[in-house]
């Protein structure tokens, strides 16, 4: 980085250029500070970025070697996994986490609800109402959250307009990506209990 004390002018948030002269010794320090630690976090983020693709190699290479004892050839992405040292007290958990949305139908599936809740009125339990109605608001970004929506089939209702809006949010699913995570853990003493080993830097 380039020692902005060595240059005769500094620039400001507003992309001004304000003389050495003009600028508190505090407020240089201060900006060399800042540069310094933003360098070395850049530098921690690549060698994870690189950590990260070496662990998901590594696992999904002892994955091929473990089902090549079976004379199985797995090859292509690995699905959620978990990897214990032989004593139990270390585990690695590779885990690939669908992104769900849901297309037109869910609005068919939210009509024949509706016809069902308007019927019903007079009759049905104050927590099914909120639970259906919970489950169809939508975020800041105008999103469904798929978790309460798809908690509406747990109710066990057998009027068929329900069942058919169950039919309708199952076929309505669509899977449009996943994220694979890799995670650390370490046992607590001799319990049953892991802690998770903190690879964010807010979180240490």
């Amino acid at each position: 980085m380039e020692d902005m004390r060595a240059i005769d002018y500094m620039k400001d948030g507003k992309g001004r250029l304000v003389p050495m002269s003009m600028v508190k010794p505090i407020d240089q320090a201060r900006d060399v500070l800042v540069h310094d630690l933003v360098r070395k976090a850049r530098a921690m983020r690549d060698d994870l970025k690189r950590f990260r693709a070496d662990v998901f190699a590594e696992v999904g290479a002892f994955v091929d070697l473990s089902a090549g004892e079976f004379g199985v050839s797995l090859g292509g992405k690995k699905g959620n996994i978990t990897l214990y040292s032989f004593d139990g007290s270390l585990k690695v958990q590779l885990a690939v986490a669908d992104h769900l949305v849901f297309d037109e139908r869910l609005q068919a599936a939210q009509a024949l609800i509706g016809e069902c809740v308007e019927e019903w009125s007079q009759g049905s339990r104050d927590e099914i109402k909120a639970l259906i109605s919970a489950a169809f608001q939508t975020d800041k970004e105008g999103k469904i959250n798929t978790g309460r929506v798809l908690s509406l089939r747990r109710i066990d209702i057998k009027d068929e307009r329900w069942q058919r809006a169950m039919v309708a949010i199952g076929e309505s699913l669509t899977v449009v990506g996943s994220k694979s995570y890799i995670r650390f853990y370490e046992r607590v003493g001799d319990s049953d209990q892991y802690v998770a080993i903190p690879l964010d830097v807010a979180a240490v």
